[in-house]
């Protein structure tokens, strides 16, 4: 493959992704966390590679065979580029294989008695990498990675000073490690760009070892992102109104009717994000509703947990569960019977809002507890 090629199907590819990702609400970037970090993904990469041609190990040769150098010249930078695929395994770690391609270095020799010897190495191979991934921001992340690459060395020499070898074509392949640093910016969960610096250790297939480094920028795009499934929003039906009608008069006083009190909470205002654990103040929001159920003799208290329709339904079914349990086991801690306490969770089904804008999300992340009970008479 052509530099010229590696540049167009990355330009190619940048315009696609970007005009795809441009049809995305803003608000809608980063809603699916556990795809983006359980995720498969690809990417490209070019830029420029750079390795060390052993100019003194090269004159010190010449001069042990009777030649004297009379000019030297080097070049030691070409283009590279890189194609790889991995796979996320959590928010801090990837797996990553890919194919490379260094590009080729090159020197050119003159020596008195019109001497030339002329060589040139090119190296390209695979590797698997561990990515390890800091994050910095919510889009912008420390990028380092540590694997082995196997790498096939082609070194070729002309001229009539070869050394005293009449072999001017040699070919390598060996396993050796790697190392990088970098940056990765994220336009979205699926598109990010990178900025690296990878070394590769090399043997040159004549005998000589060293590094070759690659400066690159790279496109990343994750597979598969999810659209959001969001249940169709159907305003709670209003109340019928509660027709009662008067007992006959009678001496002795009627009991007391149960009442119910029903009050609901954000979430945010009861948990951290995507935990079931109770804040501090999430306990003095409870406290201050039990106290306002003093003076009456319980029944039944009821509690239920919602979650929007960001995520996986199993997922957000099981976190409402675990926010509901949470809610009872603290009333319980304050003295509430345990069997009079009973827990539900709702996931993403009963959305009180539209699930498509932040502010609606906000609203269907929330936990109810209904109270019945009966106020005791004063004697």
């Amino acid at each position: 493959m052509t530099i010229a090629h590696t540049l167009g199907a990355l330009g190619v590819m940048t315009g696609a992704l970007l005009a795809a990702q441009s049809a995305q609400a803003q608000d809608n970037t980063f809603i699916n966390p556990d795809w983006a970090n359980s995720a498969w993904y690809i990417g490209a990469g070019v830029g420029q590679s750079r390795a060390t041609i052993d100019e003194p190990r090269l004159r010190a040769s010449l001069a042990a065979n009777g030649e004297t150098v009379t000019g030297f010249s080097k070049d030691q930078r070409d283009t590279g580029y890189k194609l790889f695929a991995g796979r996320q395994l959590n928010q801090y770690f990837a797996v990553e294989a890919g194919y490379f391609d260094l590009g080729k270095f090159d020197f050119k020799s003159t020596t008195s008695g019109n001497g030339v010897l002329n060589g040139q190495a090119a190296f390209r191979g695979v590797n698997l990498d561990l990515l390890g991934q800091l994050p910095l921001s919510q889009r912008l992340s420390l990028l380092g990675r540590v694997g082995m690459h196997y790498t096939k060395t082609n070194t070729e020499f002309s001229g009539n000073r070869l050394l005293g070898s009449a072999n001017t074509h040699a070919s390598e392949r060996k396993l050796n490690a790697k190392l990088g640093l970098g940056l990765e910016y994220k336009f979205s969960e699926a598109l990010a760009l990178r900025g690296e610096v990878e070394r590769y250790r090399l043997n040159d297939a004549v005998g000589n070892r060293g590094d070759a480094d690659l400066y690159s920028v790279s496109l990343v795009y994750k597979l598969g992102r999810p659209a959001s499934a969001t249940p169709a929003y159907q305003p709670a039906p209003e109340a019928a109104p509660v027709v009662t009608v008067a007992p006959p008069l009678i001496e002795a006083k009627p009991a007391p009717a149960p009442v119910s009190e029903k009050v609901s909470f954000a979430s945010e205002a009861l948990f951290d994000f995507d935990q079931s654990a109770l804040k501090p103040q999430g306990k003095a929001a409870l406290d201050q509703l039990l106290g306002q159920l003093t003076g009456m003799d319980l029944e039944v208290i009821v509690t239920v947990g919602h979650t929007d329709a960001v995520g996986p339904d199993a997922y957000n079914q099981k976190l409402s569960l675990r926010r509901a349990e949470a809610v009872k086991a603290y009333l319980v801690a304050q003295g509430v019977e345990t069997n009079r306490v009973y827990t539900e969770g709702k996931g993403e089904t009963q959305p009180v809002a539209d699930n498509t804008s932040a502010a609606g999300r906000a609203k269907n992340r929330r936990v109810t507890v209904e109270v019945v009970g009966t106020k005791k008479v004063m004697r």
